[in-house]
């Protein structure tokens, strides 16, 4: 595993590997190969598998290491929104648009439901002094765009009664919904193998050939395969290195710790998604509440800390009393895929591959604009215009050049 566990909840189906009977095996060849299947390589692979291609995708784990299970499974243009985040708003108003036919057709070409929920986001303000800060998130929000309705503390605790009394105001988004992450994940294995695709794990990607200039294919530890397009969506590792030396690609792992607690009628429940400045908490259909994340420049390290669980029960327990009573289900980390400028990478690096990578904290938002950009790149050989600011050449730019 890429991330450390205890009682995690959700997790990959199986444990498979590239011998293994039961899972896919290496081609020789295929029109894309996709390194990394995880939420967007599976996403991407899907796309491009439903629009009549053959699809590899490489796995050197399970499918859902990584950030892909790891993560709360929000959908929070609003609430995710921050200064200096203002290029990437119309990107993420734009997948949020797409989820809801994302959603329709994952469920119907896998059988599997993905736990949607649509109850909405409140970000609340515990205290007075938070009251302030909640209100430049609140005019930063409407000047880009985004919806959000400004309640007071008593208005809050009428949508959620198990808040502290404590709560002096919040905002309620919407349209930020949730997914549930585990569905998801085993929703997009079945719909991409149904379109024909072929998920190999167990299998490390250990070079790119070229030819004249342009990629050609991969090398394995399970052999060679030739490709007409490489896509690069390996998550956190997509900045290693190795594979691209000659490309400096600025995606690091930035780790969060997450934990999994189980609502009970005595210990009281939430039925929004409820974010503060120092946790956020979500609600999932299996009675679970999710409570993440922490944020820690550590590398690839997965130790799961006594710090950094201690603050994720007191940011909880400072919004929600109730989480004393609740039964700890499980404890996990898992490295979130991070650019320079917390936006995704999508486009062209070379001919021949195309990079998907970088998503931050919204890879469960972006997973559908990625996947139809990536797809219509690919397909069409167009790029998609919301798309196009996100390409890496942004890196090499002089601050202030247009774009």
């Amino acid at each position: 595993m890429h991330a450390q566990t205890i009682g995690r909840r959700g997790g990959p189906a199986e444990d498979l590997q590239a011998g293994d009977p039961r899972s896919g095996r290496l081609p020789e060849r295929a029109d894309v190969a996709v390194i990394g299947a995880g939420l967007i390589g599976l996403s991407v692979a899907w796309r491009l598998a439903k629009g009549g291609l053959a699809v590899a995708v490489i796995e050197r784990g399970r499918a859902g290491d990584g950030a892909s299970l790891a993560a709360t499974g929000m959908l929070a243009a609003a609430a995710e929104h921050e200064p200096g985040a203002e290029a990437l708003s119309p990107l993420c108003l734009e997948s949020q648009r797409l989820w809801h036919p994302f959603r329709d057709e994952l469920e119907a070409e896998s059988g599997l439901t993905v736990d949607y929920r649509r109850e909405g986001t409140l970000v609340i303000a515990l205290g007075r002094d938070e009251v302030e800060r909640l209100r430049f998130r609140h005019d930063l929000q409407r000047r880009d765009g985004l919806r959000a309705e400004w309640l007071s503390g008593p208005a809050v605790r009428a949508r959620e009664p198990g808040l502290r009394p404590t709560v002096t105001a919040g905002l309620f988004c919407p349209e930020d919904h949730q997914v549930d992450p585990a569905r998801v994940m085993a929703a997009l294995r079945g719909a991409f193998r149904a379109a024909g695709g072929r998920l190999i794990e167990g299998c490390t990607v250990t070079a790119l050939t070229r030819e004249a200039g342009r990629v050609t294919g991969l090398e394995t530890t399970s052999g060679p395969l030739r490709a007409g397009t490489v896509v690069l969506a390996s998550g956190a590792w997509a900045g290693e290195g190795s594979l691209v030396p000659d490309l400096a690609l600025p995606v690091r792992p930035l780790k969060g710790q997450s934990m999994a607690l189980q609502m009970t009628p005595r210990s009281g429940s939430l039925s929004h998604v409820v974010w503060t400045e120092q946790v956020h908490m979500a609600p999932k259909g299996d009675g679970m509440l999710i409570v993440g994340a922490t944020v820690e420049e550590t590398g690839f390290d997965p130790h799961l800390t006594a710090g950094g669980l201690y603050a994720l029960l007191e940011g909880a327990r400072r919004a929600l009393p109730g989480v004393e009573e609740m039964q700890v289900s499980g404890v996990w980390s898992g490295f979130r895929p991070t650019s320079d400028d917390d936006a995704p990478i999508l486009g062209e690096a070379l001919p021949g591959l195309v990079l998907a990578a970088g998503h931050h904290r919204n890879g469960y938002l972006l997973a559908p604009v990625t996947a139809e950009a990536v797809s219509t790149l690919i397909l069409r050989g167009e790029t998609l215009p919301v798309a196009a600011p996100f390409g890496l050449a942004r890196f090499a730019r002089t601050p202030g050049e247009p774009a």
